[in-house]
């Protein structure tokens, strides 16, 4: 019986059925337990467990629900949205391939990943680093991975981003901690990939805040002139369009504790899936990738973030996940109706240049609010001064600081393989007080 979201929240237990998921008493009881995708899509036949009015989840082998063409058609997929287990060289809970034989393993998903999207379509992968077993070396499987799916199957590499976690723990312990001959582990690899040389997309659905030193050169302007590296700095510089083009770099703290997801494990004795993105990075790909109505796929899904994100952001999505007891958990992320009619609540008003005083170079309360959420890198606080060494540390936001629920014009089909006929500023852009 399929659990399927309605508006109603009087709903008996009778009306709204438990899913066919095994309890945690039954799980000790089952002999055989898989908990690795096969690369033949010969696992458990996937099974319809939740579904929303834009989403679904199964449980079961991901790479039969993909090839199954009455559940998901060849080209029908904007965005494939995914963490897939990462090849370590120690087994994890969550079931994952040894490095050596990741690339043979993940070929099949790849080619099945190329069918599913449209043409403008992409993939998203956020993919972990790995040690070589005894000795202080990495692993160049997850390059040798990004090199597969394009070389072998198609796919273009769009552009290689990084998440930075300030949050990781030093590892790996012996050569971090105890030799102190390596640093910590701290950046995954996300690889954005696509059909075409030209994905539909767009940057001005994920701007950032203007550092206090840019807003500091807008208020007292810049003189365009040729720079020592050759470039040519015009007058454009001066234009204050409202916010900034954020880097490749993400900073993105994964320092879940206290979430409705964990607690809602807790309460039900479920065990909380061990290696999860925060919602926000699969969020920033949904923004700039895919319009509201678009279908993003997670094939590993884990928890379903990417699924709770989707939701939220009015996009159709389909999660898979082979794990039955993590299928049981991601049910907790959509335990608060969502109605197609009802609009997320926007965040605070955004401050602007007149909650800025450059000349003092402190901060308002409104900016502050905002910066409270970046990195711990940032260390501003509500009317006090910045430290005089503060030129000495990099500003880097989080995303999502200028994000809101505005809707926006669609993404250009062609995904700018037409060069616009004239620049149009954000501040000009209808796009520029922010996007779905």
């Amino acid at each position: 019986m399929v659990r399927k979201h309605t508006d109603k929240t009087n709903q008996s237990s009778e009306s709204n059925p438990q899913p066919r998921i095994k309890t945690t008493a039954q799980r000790k009881t089952t002999n055989r337990v898989i908990t690795q995708e096969t690369p033949a899509g010969d696992g458990p036949v996937p099974q319809l467990i939740y579904q929303s009015d834009m989403g679904k989840i199964y449980c079961g082998d991901s790479l039969r629900l993909l090839r199954s063409r009455t559940k998901i058609a060849p080209g029908s997929v904007n965005l494939i949205m995914t963490s897939p287990p990462f090849g370590l060289v120690r087994k994890k809970e969550y079931g994952n391939v040894d490095a050596d034989e990741y690339v043979k393993w993940f070929k099949n998903f790849g080619r099945t990943f190329y069918n599913l999207l449209s043409d403008n379509g992409s993939l998203v992968i956020d993919i972990g680093g790995a040690w070589e077993p005894g000795q202080p070396t990495r692993s160049l499987y997850h390059y040798e991975l990004l090199i597969m799916l394009c070389r072998q199957i198609g796919f273009h590499l769009a552009q290689e981003f990084y998440w930075w976690n300030p949050s990781r723990l030093p590892t790996p312990a012996e050569w971090v901690n105890v030799r102190r001959i390596r640093v910590k582990d701290a950046v995954n690899t996300v690889w954005w990939l696509s059909k075409t040389p030209w994905p539909k997309a767009s940057n001005l659905r994920v701007l950032q805040p203007y550092s206090p030193s840019m807003r500091e050169l807008l208020e007292k302007g810049y003189k365009a002139k040729l720079r020592p590296s050759g470039h040519d700095i015009s007058e454009n510089f001066n234009i204050d369009n409202g916010a900034s083009i954020p880097p490749n770099l993400l900073a993105i703290a994964n320092t879940e504790s206290n979430s409705a997801y964990l607690r809602y494990c807790e309460q039900h004795n479920i065990p909380a899936h061990p290696a999860r993105y925060p919602t926000i990075l699969p969020e920033f790909f949904i923004r700039m990738l895919t319009d509201p109505g678009d279908l993003v796929v997670d094939p590993f899904a884990g928890s379903c973030v990417t699924g709770e994100a989707a939701e939220r952001l009015r996009r159709r999505w389909i999660c898979s996940e082979l794990r039955p007891d993590y299928v049981e958990g991601a049910l907790g992320r959509f335990q608060i109706p969502v109605n197609s009619s009802m609009q997320v609540k926007s965040p605070p008003q955004m401050a602007t240049q007149a909650d800025f005083n450059p000349s003092t170079m402190k901060f308002q309360s409104r900016l502050v609010s905002q910066l409270s959420l970046m990195t711990d890198i940032t260390l501003a606080t509500a009317n006090v001064q910045l430290p005089e060494d503060s030129d000495k540390f990099y500003k880097l936001p989080r995303p999502g600081l200028l994000w809101d629920e505005t809707p926006q014009q669609q993404l250009s089909q062609d995904g700018g393989k037409v060069r616009p006929t004239r620049h149009q500023s954000v501040s000009e852009s209808p796009q520029s007080e922010g996007v779905l």
